[in-house]
């Protein structure tokens, strides 16, 4: 198992950025093996690239999955491009991060052998950048995930609801009376991708029964339902906690394990 941390200049945030990497190798590997899995790991708010490593299991399950493992980070910018100051989160993990690693590590470039997944903040980082780049992503692992969307339009000037203000939210997603119906509404995006007639990631969602946050993943939850969206949904007792995180993370891994085996295989792009 190799441990790294990689900094390098992005040119999707015009300065320097730092990821954790995790690679299952042990060594020299043969010419004819396989490419690796990767998944792309996103932060919730307030924290950082070090969060997975710091807190779950994250290691151990590299290395049991035999799958690769990048942490970037987000700030606290929900993973979406911030257009007037030129700092483009979500073209950085959805797009310049994924062209990145696979130039530099052996990691697969099929779709079906790559995943982005995130908790709370980084659970709607990984569900809005995994279909709005729905033809690089695979999988999508949504944890606790904040769907502000559904809810940023009540957001009034001068309000804070305990967690950040009017102005933040404003800053994050733009005009928020029209969130939802952008690219920025995981409902749409799904939509606009069936319109095509693209294929949809498979998603893996879970909440805990006492988060605060259940109530808009049921939501989405049913969507998928309604739209016969390809999802796997888990509620289980736990709250927004890593108790929750760790236990969900392991049986997403498994459930994209299963998902991906079962697939046949698409040329490397």
């Amino acid at each position: 198992m190799a441990l790294l941390q990689i900094s390098f200049f992005s040119k999707s945030l015009k300065r320097e950025t730092t990821i954790n990497a995790l690679l299952p190798l042990d060594g020299p590997r043969p010419d004819d093996a396989p490419p690796i899995k990767a998944v792309y790991l996103l932060h919730g708010y307030t924290s950082s690239y070090t969060e997975w490593l710091t807190h779950s299991r994250i290691r151990e399950l590299s290395n049991r999955y035999q799958i690769a493992v990048f942490m970037p980070s987000g700030e606290n910018h929900f993973y979406l491009d911030d257009v007037e100051r030129e700092a483009l989160y979500g073209e950085f993990v959805g797009k310049e991060l994924v062209e990145f690693t696979r130039r530099m590590f052996p990691i697969s470039h099929r779709r079906e052998d790559t995943l982005i997944g995130g908790l709370s903040m980084g659970g709607y980082g990984a569900l809005r950048n995994g279909l709005y780049y729905g033809d690089t992503f695979g999988g999508i692992i949504a944890l606790s995930s904040a769907l502000l969307p559904y809810h940023v339009g009540d957001i009034k000037p001068g309000t804070h609801n305990g967690i950040a203000g009017y102005s933040y939210y404003r800053a994050v997603f733009g005009d928020l009376d029209n969130v939802l119906g952008s690219d920025k509404d995981p409902e749409e995006l799904i939509r606009q991708l069936k319109a095509k007639d693209a294929p949809v990631p498979d998603i893996y969602m879970a909440c805990g029964t006492e988060d605060f946050l259940l109530e808009v993943n049921r939501r989405l939850g049913q969507f998928l339902k309604d739209e016969a969206v390809h999802h796997t949904y888990r509620e289980s007792p736990g709250n927004h906690s890593w108790d929750f995180w760790n236990e969900k993370i392991a049986d997403a891994l498994e459930w994209f394990k299963q998902a991906a085996d079962s697939k046949p295989n698409e040329p490397q792009g």
